[in-house]
């Protein structure tokens, strides 16, 4: 499995795995795209488990970004380890989501 799943009111907490790169990275976008077809508009990726992901990771996060605005949900992250984090910062992707220091934190999204 590349993620356990918890609802914390109208917000689905994603906890990823310790790596998210080619091997699973299309496993989990299927099981995303099937929590969007659920109608969870809210979706918040906890990468507190997470020590690397790669560009085919950084694509299903994309991904999920753009399919659920157009329903008008909202994705954001939180708890990144300096590593994944200098990932996000390299790719530019920290100004296309908000990421927040905890999950606590991102629960007020």
């Amino acid at each position: 499995m590349v993620f356990s799943m918890e609802q914390k009111g109208d917000i689905t907490v994603i906890m990823l795995d310790k790596r998210i790169d080619s091997s699973n990275a299309y496993d989990l976008e299927k099981e995303i795209e099937k929590v969007i077809q659920e109608g969870k508009r809210k979706i918040l990726f906890d990468f507190s488990g997470t020590d690397y992901i790669s560009s085919a990771g950084l694509r299903v996060l994309l991904s999920t970004a753009k399919n659920t605005k157009k329903t008008g949900g909202k994705v954001a992250l939180c708890s990144l380890k300096p590593f994944v984090k200098e990932v996000f910062v390299s790719a530019g992707f920290n100004q296309i989501f908000t990421i927040y220091p905890s999950c606590d934190d991102g629960i007020s999204m």
